[in-house]
């Protein structure tokens, strides 16, 4: 799905700011709570880690969830919406507690039963083994498939129609579009495909080149 979390070439964001070399990995420390939190609440949500359902938990979020509460608080509100989603949480439970340690005096909705989805991972890690054969090769030009895609996907949206070529063959990992939306892990190749900048924006992008790892579902033959 085209949500908050696939902006990468769109407009109106302001320049990109790099980290500082000695940034704390929290700045805060509160974000080492959510970080863990957030963690934990993605195993109780389905029984185990799943980080593609978490990222489409994340991509989800309105704007206000996504960016205005920075990196952690995305984490911490997509955490909830994963709980909320398996019926761990009643929806709305996490405000209510918040305000009631406030002395708000707030009824808080009863627990419901939880429905998490069934899940198991085949084996650690995202990396599979396949019987097929790669479909493309090195050095090999591939076009991305100008797809919409209603659920989760790796593809970028601005990547979509436009033509690379393939710098290696990697193994065989978890598809996230089916993984995230607990419908099997449907392993295939993937691809660290080389684009343009000029073919991705346009003749007046700064020029540069972007390599994208590809599942092979993404790709096609121009």
């Amino acid at each position: 799905m085209d949500g908050i979390a696939d902006m990468g070439g769109t407009r109106g964001w302001g320049p990109v700011r790099p980290p500082r070399r000695d940034e704390p990995v929290f700045e805060e420390s509160w974000q080492g709570r959510a970080f863990v939190l957030a963690i934990l609440s993605s195993r109780i949500a389905c029984d185990g880690i799943n980080p593609d359902a978490f990222r489409h938990a994340q991509e989800r979020l309105g704007r206000a969830a996504y960016l205005d509460d920075g990196y952690y608080g995305r984490w911490l509100n997509a955490a909830e919406l994963m709980l909320t989603d398996s019926a761990v949480l009643a929806p709305g439970a996490i405000e209510a507690r918040a305000r009631n340690l406030r002395d708000e005096g707030v009824e808080e909705p009863p627990a419901p039963e939880p429905a998490r989805p069934d899940y198991a991972p085949t084996a650690e890690g995202s990396l599979r083994t396949v019987d097929t054969t790669p479909a493309f090769t090195l050095g090999q030009r591939v076009r991305a498939k100008h797809m919409s895609v209603p659920g989760h996907t790796r593809l970028p949206g601005y990547v979509r129609g436009h033509t690379g070529v393939v710098e290696v063959v990697q193994p065989a990992a978890v598809l996230p579009d089916t993984n995230a939306h607990f419908q099997g892990e449907s392993p295939q190749h993937v691809y660290s495909v080389r684009f343009d900048s000029h073919e991705l924006w346009g003749a007046d992008a700064e020029p540069f080149t972007l390599i994208l790892e590809m599942y092979e579902t993404y790709l096609e033959t121009p």
